[in-house]
C-alpha cells in the first residue's frame, strides 16, 4: 500500500531506527569477532580494511561541508573532521580517531606503515567506501549528511567490542581500544545532530522514502565490506586467488 501522508517525526525516527536490523553487527564475520571465534588474520584483516573507511570519513565530511551553504550546520559538522583528523599540538588538543586506529593496528600486530600504505585494502572494500565518498560529493548536502545515520546503531557496536574483545583476544594490547572508548560519546553527539537534520528535512513522503533508501545504501556499504573480508580471510578466496598468491589488486586511491 502506497504511503499517502508523511510519517510523524516520531514515526519516521522509528522507521529509521528499524533499519538497525540490517546493521553490520549482524554479519557473520562480525558475530565471529564478537564471539571470540575470529583468527588473528581475520582480526588484522578487519582492522586494516576498516582503516580505509576511517581515513575516508573526514574526506566524506569535507564534501558535505563543501556543499552546505549554512554556517551553523558547518560549525557543527566540522567537529566530525576534527574527531578523526585530530587538532591542536603537543601542548593540547586531540590526536584524533585516525591516530587511535593506527594504535589499534599496532595493538593487533600490524605495522603502522602497512596500514598507511593501504596495501591490504581489498578491492571490494575500496569500491564500497569510495561509493560512499562519491555519494557525499554528488548528493545534496542534507541527503549526504543523513547517510551518516548508521550512527544510530554505532554506540552498541563500540560497547560490544569493549565488552568482548579483551576477554576473547588477550593477545591484543589494551591501549588499542582507545578508539572505541572515544567513539561512545562522539557517536551519541553525532546521532543527535544528524537525526535532527533528518527529521527537519524529510517533511514529505518522497523525502522520507528516499532517506530510508539512502540509509539502506549506507548499510549495504558496511555489509559489503564484511562480505569482501569474508571471501579473503574466512573462505581463503582473496582476489585473483585462482591465478596468484600475490596481492595483485591496486593499492592507491585513484579518484
Amino acid at each position: 500500500m502506497t504511503q499517502q501522508h508523511p510519517l510523524s517525526p516520531a514515526e519516521f525516527e522509528a522507521a529509521l531506527r528499524a533499519k538497525g536490523a540490517y546493521y553490520h553487527i549482524h554479519h557473520p564475520y562480525h558475530i565471529a569477532m564478537h564471539n571470540g571465534e575470529a583468527t588473528r588474520e581475520q582480526i588484522q584483516g578487519w582492522v586494516a580494511n576498516r582503516f580505509y573507511y576511517q581515513t575516508s570519513i573526514p574526506i566524506k565530511d569535507a564534501a558535505i561541508m563543501a556543499n552546505c551553504p549554512q554556517p551553523d550546520v558547518r560549525r557543527k559538522w566540522v567537529q566530525r573532521i576534527l574527531d578523526h583528523d585530530g587538532y591542536g599540538g603537543s601542548e593540547g588538543g586531540s590526536e584524533g580517531g585516525i591516530e587511535a586506529w593506527l594504535r589499534l593496528g599496532e595493538a593487533v600486530g600490524l605495522q603502522r606503515d602497512t596500514l598507511l600504505s593501504e596495501e591490504l585494502v581489498l578491492p571490494g572494500v575500496r569500491f564500497a567506501v569510495d561509493a560512499y565518498v562519491n555519494f557525499a560529493r554528488r548528493a545534496c548536502w542534507q541527503e549526504a549528511a543523513c547517510s551518516s545515520l548508521t550512527e544510530l546503531f554505532a554506540p552498541q557496536i563500540h560497547q560490544a567490542r569493549l565488552d568482548s574483545w579483551p576477554q576473547h583476544y588477550q593477545w591484543i594490547e589494551a591501549e588499542g581500544y582507545d578508539y572505541f572508548r572515544s567513539r561512545l560519546g562522539q557517536a551519541n553527539r553525532d546521532v543527535e545532530h544528524g537525526l535532527a537534520l533528518a527529521l527537519e528535512y524529510c517533511d514529505s513522503v518522497e523525502k522520507q522514502q528516499r532517506m530510508l533508501e539512502i540509509l539502506q545504501f549506507k548499510l549495504d556499504i558496511l555489509w559489503s565490506m564484511l562480505d569482501a573480508m569474508t571471501m579473503a580471510y574466512s573462505l581463503n578466496r582473496a582476489p585473483y586467488h585462482t591465478v596468484t598468491d600475490a596481492r595483485a589488486w591496486h593499492t592507491q586511491r585513484l579518484v
